[in-house]
């Protein structure tokens, strides 16, 4: 990507260090070490498949730093607007550990971290004519006051430029509240064009938590949401437009982790709105790309490059040669 042209898309969020013990945390198991964030791997997901993507976020200086800012720079993904703390705030850490079956358990150690301190300043001179979508979560602003205020302003900005702006709520109640994570998504919600949520998210944007499913979509379809994605896991997914419900099925391959199949499910949708694709083929990359993640360990390590996007089409047991 040249300097001075806009990414396609910007993304803005925090990357932590991950840590994914290999058994039981207290029996002192090793860890393997990599790195984590819903928005830098939706980042990531896109500039395999030949995107100019642009991650922005602080980090800590420190080594966890260096390693997330060196292994976005390897995926191609642009980092010229994120920023390394000068205040002794450091990067965070998500610390995983897999439980009996396909039971994970993540903890954050991530409070007073330089992601949590994320400012509209950090964001604002990322976001230029020329850039087509703005992705955002609900984790983010779940941060603290700085982190929400950025988004916000982010989401405003985009706006101002005529780029798409999305919003995958990924609720963490880990992180903050019901009401408290409504108070801070609906005012943010209002300000997207592609809204991404699971069914059990949808009282967190919408006007009236009471309403069942169907009326909800109605709803924030009538509020000015130009589409508002459904994700039902193993169920498929489905999307909402003006003009009616469009529902696609998964794509069925053997599960080995579950955990970033959300976000590469987006950066599948994401492409493929990029391509220009109709709904329908949106939703049929973006179950593509959730596959290859949930058929792989690891956040992000198993996204496709766009010439492995048809492998799944393939017979099985099929040897490329």
């Amino acid at each position: 990507m040249s300097v001075l042209a806009a990414p396609d898309v910007v993304t803005v969020g925090e990357t932590m260090a991950a840590l994914r013990a290999t058994g039981p945390i207290k029996l002192g198991r090793p860890m393997e070490l990599s790195v984590a964030g819903a928005e830098s791997n939706v980042a990531i997901g896109l500039a395999r498949l030949g995107h100019d993507a642009s991650w922005v976020g602080a980090v800590g200086d420190d080594e966890f730093g260096v390693l997330v800012l060196r292994t976005l720079r390897a995926e191609q993904v642009d980092v010229s607007h994120a920023r390394t703390d000068t205040e002794g705030r450091p990067t965070g850490v998500l610390v995983r550990e897999d439980g009996i079956g396909d039971l994970a358990r993540v903890r954050y150690y991530r409070a007073g971290s330089a992601g949590a301190a994320l400012r509209p300043a950090d964001v604002l001179t990322a976001l230029r004519p020329g850039v087509r979508i703005l992705h955002l979560t609900g984790i983010t602003p779940a941060l603290g006051a700085s982190a929400a205020e950025t988004v916000l302003a982010a989401a405003e900005r985009a706006r101002e430029l005529g780029a798409t702006v999305c919003l995958d709520v990924n609720y963490r109640a880990r992180l903050w509240s019901t009401e408290q994570a409504r108070q801070t998504l609906r005012p943010l919600a209002r300000r997207c064009d592609i809204l991404i949520a699971s069914a059990d998210e949808l009282h967190l944007v919408g006007s009236d938590p009471s309403l069942a499913e169907e009326d909800a979509v109605t709803a924030l379809i009538a509020q000015g949401r130009r589409e508002v994605v459904i994700t039902r896991g193993e169920d498929g997914a489905c999307v909402t437009t003006a003009e009616g419900t469009i529902d696609t099925a998964v794509r069925s391959v053997p599960v080995r982790d579950v955990v970033g199949a959300g976000d590469a499910f987006v950066a599948g949708y994401l492409s493929a709105l990029l391509d220009d694709l109709d709904v329908a083929e949106r939703l049929q990359r973006a179950t593509v790309t959730g596959a290859f993640a949930v058929a792989t360990r690891g956040d992000w390590e198993g996204l496709p490059v766009r010439p492995e996007l048809a492998l799944l089409d393939s017979p099985a047991g099929t040897t490329l040669r």
